[in-house]
């Protein structure tokens, strides 16, 4: 199917919708799709798709087939003693010795061979590991005698901010049974440490490492609740927001002042004359909110550089003090407890005049240093960098085997492809994309997920749509921010522009995931047959981003389909920011109906969690498997292959409103997995609207 410039748009709903609940056994009789093996047929039914997936997860526990391989007896935990606990620092000296090289040429290679200034670093590195409380020195030689631990199929994680969900971070520790209860072991924490109130940018203007949001509570309720994760094998997830600190910081504040030594740690200049050079190359991050790259202070009469928002003042690394300092910084974070760093905006970290500002050799450098800090003084803990840019910008993030940068990477290309292939109905940009993933070594891995704090951008492959379809860039972001915010005829999206630029004819996209698949428009109109269609695409979304290899993360709300919240518009700090529609508070009340299938809360948590259970059990799902796309006859619908130690899994998802056919030359038998039964091939197979099915082969 073409993607013209300007796609059409899609048609109205027939007068006479679907049925949401067709006869199920009744086309599979008249199409004869599959020969069925010769087992107990089930009472016939109505259900659709939805009720069906949750008429299993209350019939039928995990397919015996499918459970994990029994696991031998864990090690017994390792002693203090045997970690190096106590006067003797032999433990740190043998793994500074092995990065002592590396580490010492890349850092004087960076800073001119400041040798001082490496002698304060590696003599702080010693200082943080003596500040590492017993524990956590444990668990990282756990850890190092476990390398893989991160990349176990059962991970599963949730985003979210403290105070929408729990209020305080003593609140989120009273909720861990309910994170548990949906199977989460993976917490981020959305930005938590100190930030002036109105300038914060949602937490990322930092004006204190070291301190907590005070409304949140404080150092030591973080590490309490980083205490209580880690009992109940939890792994708590935390921002450091490498690239800039908030014009309330300290050190901006002696910056501003004029105290020698605070300057250099900035960019600043007394004339507009480097600043516009720099804005010659360097792309705005926000071009309608925050235009440029540099403000001007009126009271020191300096431009400083601002590539965020103006009171976000960009860092300078090419000063060794502020990579010393910052990394002290993150190693304190580190010793609270936390298991995984977020490195945020890393690509920008690095400035050259004549550049663009992204992605420099330096970044790289930095982070392997980083990562080499990590190994040293905390080597369970992991760096997870935030790198918004195609698959090709993004892999050398990872590094390579014998020098590794991040642990993991968000699979933000992907993310993006995946509404537009809701948008369009047709999977084969998403085929592309999906493909050029699979390509990279399979030890690169990505968080795979469907939304989170930010705003949706699309950065597709717009050179590939173009050379494919003859699609126009500007055309096509508009037909798609257009069905999302449900402007199209036959759109039940729900979502509102973020840094819409008339100018640039370009926007972002931001809502709920329930309320981008429609459940709020049905929701709002009472209208069941929507309802069942709205939410059967969330669920087929979902599927489809538990199929993916990695670690899957859910942004909280999603579990029960939480709507967009448009209270913000009436808030005096936040009303100018759409992206608070999908910040809102957690709704307890309507949490409180999600055992009950029937209701829509009921509807997605039950279904959603027999899809994780089913991927924690299922070998197919490990990391380690291949995986590929096929053709599946049919543009509106994605084919995905995975194969693992002899067991082969087939999953379909069928991106568009219609009942659809597709066929699989792959021979049986195969076992349906979230809906249970057995055929002898996948000849013809046919899926619902929005549907979506995994079928398993194990090799005898």
């Amino acid at each position: 199917m073409p993607l013209p410039t300007g796609r059409p748009p899609r048609p109205a709903p027939a007068a006479e919708p679907f049925p949401p609940c067709p006869p199920w056994r009744s086309w599979r009789k008249e199409t004869t799709p599959m020969k069925r093996k010769q087992t107990k047929e089930a009472a016939p039914t109505t259900a659709g798709q939805t009720d069906r997936l949750i008429q299993q997860a209350a019939e039928t526990t995990v397919p015996k087939a499918s459970k994990p391989k029994k696991k031998t007896k864990a090690a017994e935990p390792l002693t203090p003693a045997q970690v190096g606990i106590g006067a003797d620092f032999s433990v740190f000296e043998h793994r500074l010795a092995r990065h002592y090289d590396e580490l010492k040429w890349l850092y004087c290679e960076l800073y001119h061979g400041d040798l001082g200034a490496f002698d304060y670093f590696t003599q702080m590195l010693r200082r943080s590991w003596e500040d590492r409380k017993a524990d956590l020195r444990v668990q990282d030689a756990q850890r190092e005698a476990d390398p893989n631990w991160y990349r176990r199929r059962e991970l599963l994680g949730m985003m979210l901010y403290t105070n929408a969900f729990a209020g305080t971070l003593n609140g989120v520790a009273e909720k861990l049974p309910y994170l548990k209860e949906c199977g989460v072991n993976y917490l981020h924490l959305m930005p938590l440490l100190e930030s002036p109130k109105g300038r914060s940018d949602g937490g990322y203007a930092v004006s204190n490492f070291r301190k907590v949001q005070p409304e949140l509570g404080t150092m030591a309720d973080l590490e309490h609740l980083a205490d209580s994760c880690r009992k109940d094998g939890i792994s708590l997830c935390l921002d450091f927001v490498m690239n800039h600190t908030s014009e309330d910081h300290e050190w901006a504040k002696k910056a501003r002042a004029g105290e020698p030594g605070y300057r250099e740690r900035y960019f600043f200049y007394d004339s507009w004359d480097i600043p516009r050079e720099f804005e010659k190359t360097v792309p705005q991050v926000f071009p309608t909110t925050a235009p440029g790259s540099f403000t001007w202070l009126d009271d020191c009469k300096q431009a400083v550089m601002t590539n965020f928002y103006p009171y976000q003042w960009d860092l300078n690394y090419a000063n060794p003090m502020v990579f010393n300092d910052m990394t002290e910084n993150l190693l304190y974070l580190a010793n609270r407890g936390i298991d995984v760093i977020r490195l945020d905006a890393v690509p920008y970290i690095w400035k050259e005049l004549g550049t663009d500002c992204r992605n420099l050799p330096q970044v790289h450098t930095l982070v392997r240093m980083v990562r080499m800090v990590c190994e040293i003084v905390c080597p369970s803990v992991l760096l997870l960098g935030e790198v918004v840019m195609e698959p090709a910008k993004v892999a050398p993030y990872f590094g390579s085997t014998d020098k590794p940068e991040c642990h993991m990477l968000y699979n933000v290309t992907t993310m993006a492809t995946t509404w537009h292939t809701l948008a369009t109905a047709d999977v084969s940009l998403l085929r592309h994309q999906v493909d050029a993933v699979c390509a990279l070594p399979r030890d690169f891995l990505f968080l795979n997920y469907l939304r989170c704090h930010d705003d949706i951008g699309w950065g597709l492959d717009y050179p590939w749509l173009k050379e494919h379809f003859g699609t126009d860039e500007v055309a096509h972001k508009k037909y798609l921010n257009d069905f999302f915010t449900g402007k199209l005829p036959g759109s039940n999206s729900r979502g509102e522009l973020y840094n819409d630029d008339p100018r640039l004819g370009d926007a972002r996209l931001c809502g709920t995931t329930a309320s981008l698949c429609g459940v709020e428009a049905a929701d709002y109109e009472r209208d069941p047959f929507k309802l069942e269609r709205a939410i059967s695409c969330d669920l087929m979304l979902h599927a489809w981003m538990l199929t993916q290899s990695g670690i899957p993360v859910l942004y909280s709300g999603d579990e029960v389909g939480q709507l967009n919240d448009y209270s913000y518009h009436h808030d005096g700090e936040k009303w100018d920011d759409s992206r608070y529609i999908h910040r809102g508070d957690f709704q307890w009340d309507l949490a409180k109906m999600r055992h009950d299938p029937t209701t829509r809360q009921g509807k997605q948590f039950i279904g959603l969690r027999r899809l994780e259970e089913l991927r924690a059990a299922e070998p197919a799902f490990d990391a380690r498997a291949e995986m590929w796309t096929f053709d599946t006859g049919d543009s509106r619908v994605l084919g995905i292959g995975r194969w693992y130690q002899g067991r082969k899994l087939i999953a379909l998802f069928n991106f568009s409103q219609e009942f659809v056919t597709v066929s699989n030359a792959d021979q049986g038998p195969f076992e349906e997995l979230i809906y249970g039964g057995t055929f002898d091939d996948l000849r013809q197979v046919k899926l619902y609207p929005y549907g979506f099915a995994w079928y398993l082969h194990t090799e005898e």
